[in-house]
Protein backbone atom coordinates (compact mmCIF):
# COMPACT_ATOMS: atom_id res chain seq x y z
CA UNK A 1 0.00 0.00 0.00
CA UNK A 2 3.10 2.59 1.25
CA UNK A 3 4.26 2.13 -2.73
CA UNK A 4 1.21 2.75 -3.88
CA UNK A 5 0.34 5.39 -2.21
CA UNK A 6 4.15 7.15 -3.10
CA UNK A 7 3.23 7.07 -6.76
CA UNK A 8 0.03 8.55 -5.96
CA UNK A 9 1.67 11.84 -4.34
CA UNK A 10 4.22 11.92 -6.80
CA UNK A 11 1.78 12.19 -9.93
CA UNK A 12 -0.13 14.65 -7.68
CA UNK A 13 3.30 16.94 -7.28
CA UNK A 14 3.53 16.35 -11.16
CA UNK A 15 0.13 17.66 -11.86
CA UNK A 16 0.17 20.91 -9.42
CA UNK A 17 3.69 21.76 -11.22
CA UNK A 18 1.98 20.97 -14.53
CA UNK A 19 -0.90 23.52 -13.67
CA UNK A 20 1.72 26.56 -12.89
CA UNK A 21 2.77 25.94 -16.58
CA UNK A 22 1.96 29.33 -18.75
CA UNK A 23 1.82 26.44 -21.80
CA UNK A 24 -1.05 24.32 -20.38
CA UNK A 25 -2.79 27.45 -18.33
CA UNK A 26 -3.67 28.61 -21.53
CA UNK A 27 -5.00 24.95 -22.88
CA UNK A 28 -8.31 24.89 -21.63
CA UNK A 29 -8.82 21.89 -22.23
CA UNK A 30 -5.67 20.47 -20.92
CA UNK A 31 -5.74 22.25 -17.75
CA UNK A 32 -9.89 21.07 -17.28
CA UNK A 33 -8.03 17.35 -17.12
CA UNK A 34 -5.40 18.12 -15.09
CA UNK A 35 -7.79 19.84 -12.35
CA UNK A 36 -9.96 16.92 -12.27
CA UNK A 37 -7.12 14.63 -11.95
CA UNK A 38 -5.93 16.65 -9.09
CA UNK A 39 -9.34 17.31 -7.61
CA UNK A 40 -9.31 13.38 -7.48
CA UNK A 41 -6.40 12.53 -5.55
CA UNK A 42 -6.08 15.80 -3.43
CA UNK A 43 -7.87 13.50 -0.37
CA UNK A 44 -5.54 10.87 -0.63
CA UNK A 45 -2.82 12.60 -1.25
CA UNK A 46 -3.32 14.61 2.50
CA UNK A 47 -4.69 11.50 4.29
CA UNK A 48 -0.94 9.82 2.97
CA UNK A 49 0.96 13.04 4.37
CA UNK A 50 -0.83 12.72 7.77
CA UNK A 51 -0.59 8.92 8.20
CA UNK A 52 3.67 9.29 7.64
CA UNK A 53 3.44 12.41 10.15
CA UNK A 54 1.97 10.40 12.68
CA UNK A 55 4.32 7.46 11.57
CA UNK A 56 7.22 9.48 12.10
CA UNK A 57 5.39 11.02 15.40
CA UNK A 58 5.15 7.14 16.51
CA UNK A 59 8.71 6.86 15.73
CA UNK A 60 10.24 9.51 18.22
CA UNK A 61 7.78 7.93 21.16
CA UNK A 62 9.12 4.76 20.63
CA UNK A 63 12.74 5.84 21.05
CA UNK A 64 11.56 7.32 24.57
CA UNK A 65 10.29 4.29 25.52
CA UNK A 66 13.27 2.48 24.75
CA UNK A 67 15.43 4.79 26.31
CA UNK A 68 16.81 3.41 29.58
CA UNK A 69 18.16 6.83 30.42
CA UNK A 70 14.71 8.56 30.08
CA UNK A 71 12.57 9.37 33.83
CA UNK A 72 9.58 7.10 34.72
CA UNK A 73 7.37 10.57 34.14
CA UNK A 74 8.42 11.18 30.76
CA UNK A 75 7.44 7.57 29.61
CA UNK A 76 4.17 7.86 30.96
CA UNK A 77 3.92 10.80 28.94
CA UNK A 78 5.08 9.20 26.56
CA UNK A 79 2.94 6.27 26.42
CA UNK A 80 -0.15 8.24 26.73
CA UNK A 81 1.03 10.10 23.33
CA UNK A 82 1.76 6.53 21.66
CA UNK A 83 -1.31 5.26 22.70
CA UNK A 84 -3.34 8.05 20.97
CA UNK A 85 -0.82 7.90 17.76
CA UNK A 86 -1.34 4.36 17.22
CA UNK A 87 -4.98 4.87 17.03
CA UNK A 88 -5.01 7.45 14.91
CA UNK A 89 -2.68 5.54 12.52
CA UNK A 90 -4.86 2.50 12.55
CA UNK A 91 -8.05 4.94 11.78
CA UNK A 92 -5.97 6.54 9.10
CA UNK A 93 -4.76 3.18 7.33
CA UNK A 94 -8.66 2.09 7.28
CA UNK A 95 -9.39 5.50 5.54
CA UNK A 96 -6.40 5.20 3.02
CA UNK A 97 -7.55 1.62 1.86
CA UNK A 98 -11.18 3.45 1.25
CA UNK A 99 -9.56 5.55 -0.74
CA UNK A 100 -7.53 3.00 -2.93
CA UNK A 101 -10.50 1.16 -3.47
CA UNK A 102 -11.81 1.00 -7.38
CA UNK A 103 -14.31 4.41 -7.89
CA UNK A 104 -17.44 3.54 -9.51
CA UNK A 105 -16.51 5.94 -12.96
CA UNK A 106 -19.94 7.17 -12.44
CA UNK A 107 -19.73 9.02 -8.76
CA UNK A 108 -19.24 12.72 -9.82
CA UNK A 109 -21.90 12.74 -12.31
CA UNK A 110 -25.44 14.37 -12.33
CA UNK A 111 -28.14 12.00 -12.26
CA UNK A 112 -31.63 11.79 -14.14
CA UNK A 113 -34.58 10.07 -11.57
CA UNK A 114 -37.53 8.76 -13.18
CA UNK A 115 -40.37 8.47 -10.38
CA UNK A 116 -43.79 6.35 -10.87
CA UNK A 117 -46.92 5.28 -8.92
CA UNK A 118 -46.90 1.62 -9.22
CA UNK A 119 -48.89 -0.67 -7.49
CA UNK A 120 -52.26 1.01 -5.30
CA UNK A 121 -53.75 3.37 -8.00
CA UNK A 122 -53.70 7.09 -6.64
CA UNK A 123 -52.39 6.07 -3.11
CA UNK A 124 -49.10 4.71 -5.26
CA UNK A 125 -49.04 7.97 -7.45
CA UNK A 126 -49.50 10.32 -4.04
CA UNK A 127 -46.78 8.36 -2.41
CA UNK A 128 -44.31 9.08 -5.85
CA UNK A 129 -45.05 12.62 -5.11
CA UNK A 130 -44.14 12.61 -1.60
CA UNK A 131 -40.85 10.62 -2.82
CA UNK A 132 -40.49 14.03 -5.19
CA UNK A 133 -40.09 16.22 -2.54
CA UNK A 134 -38.12 13.69 -0.12
CA UNK A 135 -35.50 14.11 -3.00
CA UNK A 136 -36.10 17.60 -4.00
CA UNK A 137 -35.68 18.78 0.17
CA UNK A 138 -32.73 16.47 -0.39
CA UNK A 139 -31.28 18.03 -3.04
CA UNK A 140 -31.67 21.36 -1.60
CA UNK A 141 -29.98 20.39 1.42
CA UNK A 142 -26.69 19.27 -0.63
CA UNK A 143 -27.33 22.75 -2.61
CA UNK A 144 -27.81 20.58 -5.68
CA UNK A 145 -30.41 21.90 -8.73
CA UNK A 146 -33.19 20.32 -9.62
CA UNK A 147 -35.36 20.58 -12.91
CA UNK A 148 -38.00 18.96 -13.74
CA UNK A 149 -38.10 17.33 -17.15
CA UNK A 150 -40.91 16.03 -17.07
CA UNK A 151 -44.38 15.10 -15.11
CA UNK A 152 -47.81 13.45 -15.05
CA UNK A 153 -49.87 14.22 -12.41
CA UNK A 154 -53.27 12.61 -11.37
CA UNK A 155 -56.44 14.56 -10.33
CA UNK A 156 -55.82 13.87 -6.32
CA UNK A 157 -51.81 15.50 -6.45
CA UNK A 158 -50.25 12.16 -7.13
CA UNK A 159 -47.81 12.01 -10.23
CA UNK A 160 -48.51 8.49 -12.28
CA UNK A 161 -44.91 9.26 -13.98
CA UNK A 162 -42.14 12.47 -12.84
CA UNK A 163 -38.49 12.61 -14.53
CA UNK A 164 -36.04 14.96 -13.22
CA UNK A 165 -32.58 16.00 -13.35
CA UNK A 166 -30.46 16.86 -10.49
CA UNK A 167 -27.51 18.55 -10.82
CA UNK A 168 -24.30 19.31 -8.47
CA UNK A 169 -21.40 17.28 -7.15
CA UNK A 170 -21.11 14.06 -6.28
CA UNK A 171 -25.19 13.83 -7.31
CA UNK A 172 -24.74 9.84 -8.55
CA UNK A 173 -22.65 8.60 -5.40
CA UNK A 174 -25.16 9.30 -3.52
CA UNK A 175 -28.49 8.61 -4.93
CA UNK A 176 -27.67 5.64 -7.04
CA UNK A 177 -28.81 3.31 -4.05
CA UNK A 178 -32.77 4.48 -4.22
CA UNK A 179 -32.88 2.13 -7.59
CA UNK A 180 -35.80 0.00 -7.04
CA UNK A 181 -39.09 -0.41 -5.22
CA UNK A 182 -40.29 2.10 -2.44
CA UNK A 183 -43.23 0.27 -0.49
CA UNK A 184 -45.27 2.43 1.65
CA UNK A 185 -47.80 1.41 4.56
CA UNK A 186 -50.20 3.89 5.69
CA UNK A 187 -53.95 4.70 6.00
CA UNK A 188 -54.92 6.58 2.55
CA UNK A 189 -56.49 9.93 3.06
CA UNK A 190 -58.76 8.42 0.43
CA UNK A 191 -59.90 5.64 3.29
CA UNK A 192 -63.17 6.11 5.47
CA UNK A 193 -62.65 2.64 7.21
CA UNK A 194 -58.87 3.70 8.75
CA UNK A 195 -57.15 0.23 6.83
CA UNK A 196 -53.67 0.55 6.36
CA UNK A 197 -52.90 -0.11 2.86
CA UNK A 198 -49.68 -1.31 1.15
CA UNK A 199 -48.72 0.36 -1.74
CA UNK A 200 -45.54 0.43 -4.27
CA UNK A 201 -43.80 3.65 -6.14
CA UNK A 202 -40.76 2.73 -8.37
CA UNK A 203 -37.29 5.20 -8.26
CA UNK A 204 -35.10 4.95 -11.30
CA UNK A 205 -31.72 6.81 -11.03
CA UNK A 206 -29.53 6.85 -14.23
CA UNK A 207 -26.07 8.81 -14.84
CA UNK A 208 -26.23 11.62 -16.62
CA UNK A 209 -24.87 10.82 -20.00
CA UNK A 210 -22.72 13.12 -21.80
CA UNK A 211 -21.44 12.89 -25.15
CA UNK A 212 -17.93 12.49 -24.13
CA UNK A 213 -19.48 9.32 -22.13
CA UNK A 214 -21.24 7.77 -24.72
CA UNK A 215 -22.19 8.62 -28.63
CA UNK A 216 -25.97 8.61 -29.15
CA UNK A 217 -25.71 7.61 -33.14
CA UNK A 218 -28.17 9.89 -34.16
CA UNK A 219 -28.78 8.15 -37.33
CA UNK A 220 -30.36 5.40 -35.22
CA UNK A 221 -33.03 7.44 -33.92
CA UNK A 222 -36.60 8.04 -35.13
CA UNK A 223 -37.66 11.86 -34.21
CA UNK A 224 -42.05 12.72 -33.92
CA UNK A 225 -43.14 16.22 -33.91
CA UNK A 226 -46.81 16.12 -32.43
CA UNK A 227 -49.17 18.34 -30.93
CA UNK A 228 -48.87 18.31 -27.11
CA UNK A 229 -51.70 16.96 -25.63
CA UNK A 230 -53.34 16.92 -21.95
CA UNK A 231 -53.37 19.57 -19.62
CA UNK A 232 -50.85 22.17 -18.86
CA UNK A 233 -51.18 25.34 -20.55
CA UNK A 234 -52.52 27.59 -23.75
CA UNK A 235 -50.55 26.05 -25.88
CA UNK A 236 -51.71 22.77 -25.99
CA UNK A 237 -53.04 21.54 -29.42
CA UNK A 238 -51.86 25.04 -30.94
CA UNK A 239 -48.39 24.13 -31.91
CA UNK A 240 -46.51 20.96 -32.64
CA UNK A 241 -44.06 21.47 -30.15
CA UNK A 242 -44.00 18.13 -28.32
CA UNK A 243 -40.97 15.58 -29.31
CA UNK A 244 -40.92 11.69 -29.34
CA UNK A 245 -37.39 10.44 -30.17
CA UNK A 246 -37.46 6.47 -30.81
CA UNK A 247 -34.21 4.61 -30.54
CA UNK A 248 -34.31 2.01 -33.64
CA UNK A 249 -31.98 -0.72 -32.08
CA UNK A 250 -33.30 -0.64 -28.25
CA UNK A 251 -36.58 -0.14 -29.03
CA UNK A 252 -36.25 2.68 -26.08
CA UNK A 253 -39.11 6.03 -26.39
CA UNK A 254 -38.96 8.91 -24.93
CA UNK A 255 -41.70 11.58 -25.56
CA UNK A 256 -41.22 15.31 -24.00
CA UNK A 257 -43.54 18.05 -24.31
CA UNK A 258 -43.67 20.16 -20.78
CA UNK A 259 -41.59 23.09 -23.04
CA UNK A 260 -43.83 25.63 -25.05
CA UNK A 261 -40.54 25.27 -27.32
CA UNK A 262 -40.11 22.70 -29.61
CA UNK A 263 -36.49 22.99 -29.45
CA UNK A 264 -36.01 23.03 -25.88
CA UNK A 265 -38.69 19.47 -26.28
CA UNK A 266 -35.96 18.56 -28.18
CA UNK A 267 -32.79 18.89 -26.32
CA UNK A 268 -34.62 17.22 -23.02
CA UNK A 269 -35.34 14.67 -24.85
CA UNK A 270 -32.29 14.02 -26.13
CA UNK A 271 -30.55 14.56 -23.10
CA UNK A 272 -32.95 11.51 -21.46
CA UNK A 273 -32.79 9.34 -24.20
CA UNK A 274 -29.08 9.30 -24.28
CA UNK A 275 -29.18 8.92 -20.42
CA UNK A 276 -31.78 6.19 -21.00
CA UNK A 277 -29.71 4.52 -23.71
CA UNK A 278 -26.77 4.28 -21.91
CA UNK A 279 -28.21 3.23 -19.19
CA UNK A 280 -29.74 0.50 -21.17
CA UNK A 281 -26.27 -1.18 -21.97
CA UNK A 282 -25.03 -0.52 -18.72
CA UNK A 283 -27.56 -2.36 -16.88
CA UNK A 284 -26.83 -5.50 -19.57
CA UNK A 285 -23.25 -5.41 -19.15
CA UNK A 286 -23.86 -5.10 -14.79
CA UNK A 287 -26.49 -7.73 -15.49
CA UNK A 288 -23.65 -10.26 -16.54
CA UNK A 289 -21.15 -9.27 -13.90
CA UNK A 290 -23.84 -9.54 -11.11
CA UNK A 291 -24.39 -13.37 -12.11
CA UNK A 292 -21.33 -14.18 -10.40
CA UNK A 293 -21.77 -11.51 -7.23
CA UNK A 294 -24.60 -10.70 -5.06
CA UNK A 295 -23.91 -7.70 -2.91
CA UNK A 296 -26.39 -6.92 0.27
CA UNK A 297 -26.40 -3.13 -1.28
CA UNK A 298 -28.12 -5.10 -4.33
CA UNK A 299 -27.97 -5.27 -7.94
CA UNK A 300 -29.35 -2.17 -8.93
CA UNK A 301 -32.37 -4.26 -10.05
CA UNK A 302 -35.89 -2.18 -10.98
CA UNK A 303 -37.74 -4.47 -9.68
CA UNK A 304 -36.01 -5.09 -6.15
CA UNK A 305 -38.25 -4.00 -3.24
CA UNK A 306 -35.75 -1.88 -1.46
CA UNK A 307 -37.54 0.26 1.39
CA UNK A 308 -40.43 0.05 3.47
CA UNK A 309 -41.65 3.40 4.94
CA UNK A 310 -44.48 2.64 7.44
CA UNK A 311 -46.38 5.34 8.71
CA UNK A 312 -48.46 3.59 11.50
CA UNK A 313 -45.03 2.68 12.95
CA UNK A 314 -43.00 5.98 11.99
CA UNK A 315 -40.29 3.79 10.81
CA UNK A 316 -38.43 3.18 8.10
CA UNK A 317 -36.79 -0.01 6.86
CA UNK A 318 -33.77 -0.72 4.58
CA UNK A 319 -34.11 -4.53 3.31
CA UNK A 320 -31.03 -5.01 1.41
CA UNK A 321 -28.91 -3.83 4.96
CA UNK A 322 -31.27 -5.12 7.24
CA UNK A 323 -31.40 -1.32 8.54
CA UNK A 324 -34.23 0.45 10.21
CA UNK A 325 -35.10 3.93 11.36
CA UNK A 326 -37.76 5.05 13.55
CA UNK A 327 -37.30 8.61 12.44
CA UNK A 328 -39.82 8.37 9.62
CA UNK A 329 -40.80 12.17 8.90
CA UNK A 330 -37.57 13.52 9.25
CA UNK A 331 -36.26 11.03 6.50
CA UNK A 332 -39.68 12.07 4.22
CA UNK A 333 -38.34 15.83 4.85
CA UNK A 334 -35.30 15.29 3.07
CA UNK A 335 -33.03 13.74 6.04
CA UNK A 336 -31.53 11.21 3.91
CA UNK A 337 -27.63 10.87 4.74
CA UNK A 338 -28.43 8.51 7.71
CA UNK A 339 -29.37 5.47 5.62
CA UNK A 340 -27.39 6.90 2.70
CA UNK A 341 -24.33 6.92 4.67
CA UNK A 342 -25.05 3.50 6.04
CA UNK A 343 -25.00 1.98 2.66
CA UNK A 344 -22.18 3.89 1.44
CA UNK A 345 -20.39 2.24 4.56
CA UNK A 346 -21.75 -1.58 3.52
CA UNK A 347 -20.55 -0.58 -0.29
CA UNK A 348 -16.98 0.15 0.96
CA UNK A 349 -17.07 -2.98 3.20
CA UNK A 350 -17.90 -4.96 0.38
CA UNK A 351 -15.51 -3.49 -1.92
CA UNK A 352 -12.71 -4.08 0.61
CA UNK A 353 -13.47 -7.68 0.91
CA UNK A 354 -13.17 -8.33 -3.01
CA UNK A 355 -9.97 -6.20 -3.29
CA UNK A 356 -8.86 -8.56 -0.89
CA UNK A 357 -9.86 -11.36 -1.84
CA UNK A 358 -8.55 -10.38 -5.54
CA UNK A 359 -11.78 -10.54 -6.83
Amino acid sequence: MFETLESIEQRYEEITEMMSDPEIINDTERFMALSKEEGELRETVAKFREYREVKEELEGTKEILDDSSIDAEMKELAQMENDELAEKEQALEGELQILLLPKDENDDKNIIMEIRGAAGGDEAQIFAADLLRMYTHYADKQGWKVDLMSASQNDVGGYKEVTLMIEGSSVYSRLKFENGAHRVQRVPETESQGRVHTSTATVVVMPEAEEVDFDLDMNDVRIDIFRASGAGGQHVNVTDSAVRMTHDPTGIVVSMQDERSQIKNREKAERLLRARVADHYQSEAQAEYDATRKTAVGTGDRSERIRTYNYPQSRMTDHRINYTSSRLESIMNGELDEIIDQLILVEQQEKMEQFQHGL
